[in-house]
């Protein structure tokens, strides 16, 4: 069974403050927090969504955000750069936002595009590419408008203790198309208009430590639970452990680790983020699952306070 992933469904990192958090990615990058809600697996520490207007697959970073976290450090078995995409012409204006708000950056040029590369409070590495690609993202804050705002994800840069192995990975199973090599950097493509550029650096630079500053897994885009069920089938078929299908809530997923060690989930696009609160609401109040529902008093008081605003 032949089968192509259309790209990154959503990034999932570790980081500090929550509210340094929401200030950097709403605040700074202009995006929408489309879901507040806990970590399933830990319901005393938050889960923050972040995205365009709608919260669509393929826009979406999200956060385990611990206070006072033990810094991470970035290294093979990770993302090492996540990437965003925003439209043609729109890169002066965020090189200057940026310098606004005093966060240092620098420019590269890879495969023919020009990054603007930079970190978050914590440590996290991403960088900003011009493309066509994508629909506009219709959601405006904090002087970040739709002409110039982040459409989603650009794609992502890989770090492997097995490149060789993790390339196979993506080709021969992930169904990604090799598009070429620049030095050491392997770029693969996927059939999405969003978050569909793979980069694989073929040289190995030391295994990563897991903490604040740190991509957690990346997940991958099914179109559904039935599509979700083959590719369990294909990830199995060649020999990968893979988890039974876990709900959560705006997705299903399933995970497994590959061979250079990066932990790959792949997701449903389906319910989404609206099913329990409105479009026009999302990322408003807290939700829960209905497991904590009843916790909900005590999760609120040990939470800490947490708002999107406007930043000086």
């Amino acid at each position: 069974m032949d089968k192509k992933t259309m790209g990154i469904h959503h990034i999932t990192a570790i980081v500090g403050h929550p509210q340094e958090n929401v200030d950097f990615y709403a605040g700074v990058l202009g995006l929408r927090l489309v879901k507040k809600t806990v970590n399933f697996d830990d319901p005393g520490t938050y889960h923050l969504y972040f995205g365009d207007d709608g919260g669509k697959p393929g826009t979406i970073i999200t956060f385990f955000p611990w206070a006072g976290a033990r810094q991470g450090v970035i290294g093979d078995g990770q993302v090492g750069v996540t990437s965003y995409v925003v439209p043609k012409g729109a890169a002066a204006f965020w090189e200057k936002r940026l310098k606004s708000f005093h966060i240092p950056f620098t420019k590269v040029e890879r495969f023919g595009e020009t990054y603007v590369e930079f970190d978050d409070p914590h440590g996290l590495h991403l960088e900003i590419v011009e493309r066509e690609e994508g629909e506009l993202n219709g959601w405006s804050f904090a002087g970040v408008t739709p002409d110039v705002a982040i459409k989603g994800f650009g794609g992502a840069t890989l770090l492997s203790s097995e490149p060789d192995k993790t390339a196979g990975l993506l080709e021969e199973v992930m169904g990604l198309e090799f598009v070429g090599r620049e030095g050491d950097i392997a770029r693969y493509r996927s059939s999405s208009d969003i978050g569909n550029v793979i980069d694989l650096k073929m040289t190995p630079i030391g295994r990563g430590q897991m903490g604040a500053g740190t991509v957690h897994h990346i997940a991958w885009r099914a179109h559904d639970d039935s599509d979700q069920l083959e590719w369990r089938k294909v990830v199995a078929d060649h020999g990968y452990g893979v988890t039974p299908v876990i709900d959560r809530n705006y997705f299903n997923a399933i995970y497994f680790r590959e061979e250079g060690g990066i932990l790959f989930e792949i997701a449903t696009d389906p319910p989404g983020f609206a099913h329990d609160e409105s479009q026009e609401t999302m990322g408003e109040g807290l939700m829960l699952p209905e497991q904590y529902e009843k916790h909900r008093k005590e999760l609120e008081n040990a939470l800490i306070p947490i708002e999107v605003r406007e930043l000086d």
